[in-house]
């Protein structure tokens, strides 16, 4: 069976969809002018994603998933998707609903509701967003708690377990988080929803929260 081909057109061509990543088949060949596009234009190359899960405290497997609905160049996000077996459940119904508002979600499991153990979920979505494959990152278990406590143990990441859409706003707006943690067990899916809305579609506000960022920032360095 011939080897999957990527090249700059593909990858141009990607773009000109909105797409913001390129599933790679195991043993697919990428020309070195594609992947300076991919660079370029912020496109991932999903395969060097897979690559990842080597370095990672267990073993995942991300699968990648393009947006179902068209929005504006730009507008969509790559978002990383994980969750244990408590979290299963509620992210398989998470999925379809960034899909359709426009993102591109790589999801690294779990599969099934099989147990499985969230420091390797969470680790996985962060390092998907620390390698700059993602934008932001989500990740569920039973309570949302766990998860957050793995995550934000990789520097740079600023996890954020939320309840409630005024949590979430303000996680984005004040924290600049960049990974967002729920409840599997805790909240509906309506409810999940809303609050991951409002995460996506929050900016970080600057000013006064950026030098309290800074803060946090240094706190993370003198321990690494």
């Amino acid at each position: 069976m011939p080897k999957q081909l990527i090249t700059e057109e593909d990858v141009r061509q990607a773009a000109r969809k909105g797409l913001r990543a390129i599933p790679l088949a195991a043993g697919a060949v990428v020309t070195p002018s594609a992947r300076d596009a991919a660079g370029a234009l912020g496109i991932a190359l999903t395969a060097e994603a897979k690559a990842s899960k080597e370095a990672s405290p267990g073993s995942v497997d991300p699968v990648v998933h393009a947006p179902t609905s068209s929005v504006p160049k730009g507008s969509g996000m790559v978002v990383a998707l994980g969750a244990d077996h408590g979290g299963f459940r509620l992210k398989e119904e998470l999925r379809p609903y960034l899909l359709a508002g426009g993102h591109t979600v790589i999801d690294v499991g779990t599969h099934s509701d099989a147990p499985c153990d969230y420091p390797d979920i969470a680790y996985a979505v962060a390092k998907l967003i620390i390698d700059g494959k993602a934008d932001r990152g989500i990740v569920i278990d039973a309570i949302g708690n766990a998860s957050a406590i793995a995550a934000n143990k990789v520097p740079g990441i600023r996890a954020a377990c939320c309840g409630n859409e005024m949590a979430a706003r303000s996680s984005r707006e004040h924290n600049d988080a960049n990974v967002l943690a729920l409840g599997g067990r805790v909240m509906g899916g309506e409810l999940a929803k809303a609050i991951t809305l409002a995460w996506l579609t929050t900016w970080f506000g600057g000013g006064r929260h950026a030098q309290r960022l800074k803060k946090i920032t240094d706190i993370e360095h003198r321990f690494l």
